[in-house]
């Protein structure tokens, strides 16, 4: 049997989800799209887990597409990559994950992998980590999101410097812009990322995943809409047990244990 092109691993509540096709510099053919999209639907699913980790398995974290696994699948609709139980992990199907996503990127990260930054919620590089958001040089378009993030993320002139040269830049660039939040030494992004899940992990997830989703709302849909959600979201935090776990918490100066309820 063949290796998984995406291997998961729970840990606590962290769903572990790494590429698995090293020998191609985690070049995503359709199969491993797939496999990802279904990784991000048990994320989403399983009320035991409360946070994802995406990493990747040997020297690149993405060459992006395999343009010729993926280019002859490209009909008149695009491309569709979940199955049943799956979800896009760039979320430009019309369906958000509720649940936070912490990535770890290294070697080579094009295209889709900074899609994958851009619709993740933090992001650890390693220094050495080249980017590229080539698609122009390919004669496609960025499709995972990056027209709409991207600008949004690090500001329109440096988003377009980039998404319309195809040009490469550096790990010391990704931050300056704000692509990346966290730069660490080569080797040292995996355990700083999960660090920073386990970290996440440890709060109130129902709260963590209503401040995520009004965030989210605000961006979609706009200021107002996001406020007008804010009070109900903090009734139905406040009655929560979680809630009273916190507070109990802040009460005896001890470490609160959520139990997502």
């Amino acid at each position: 049997m063949t290796a998984p092109k995406i291997i998961t691993e729970r840990r606590g509540h962290i769903l572990l989800i790494g590429f698995n096709r090293p020998e191609k510099r985690n070049a995503a053919d359709f199969e491993l799209l797939r496999q990802l999209a279904d990784a991000y639907g048990v994320l989403e699913r399983d009320p035991e887990l409360r946070v994802g980790l995406v990493y990747a398995v040997g020297d690149h974290f993405t060459a992006g597409l395999d343009l010729g696994d993926i280019g002859p699948r490209i009909g008149a609709d695009g491309l569709t990559i979940e199955g049943p139980d799956g979800i896009n992990p760039w979320q430009v199907s019309g369906q958000q994950l509720s649940k936070p996503v912490v990535i770890a990127v290294h070697g080579t990260c094009l295209t889709l992998g900074i899609e994958l930054i851009l619709a993740s919620d933090i992001a650890v590089a390693a220094r050495s980590t080249t980017f590229g958001q080539i698609e122009v040089s390919r004669g496609i378009l960025p499709f995972g999101g990056a027209t709409i993030r991207f600008p949004r993320a690090v500001g329109w002139g440096n988003a377009m410097r980039y998404i319309l040269t195809g040009d490469s830049f550096d790990a010391e660039e990704a931050h300056r812009i704000g692509l990346v939040q966290e730069l660490v030494d080569d080797g040292e992004q995996f355990d700083r990322a999960l660090a920073i899940a386990e970290r996440v992990a440890a709060q109130a997830p129902l709260a963590v995943q209503a401040a995520l989703a009004n965030a989210k709302r605000a961006v979609r849909d706009g200021d107002a809409a996001a406020e007008a959600e804010l009070q109900p979201a903090l009734v139905r935090l406040a009655t929560s047990e979680d809630a009273a776990i916190g507070m109990q918490a802040f009460l005896t100066r001890t470490e609160a244990e959520f139990v997502g309820r």
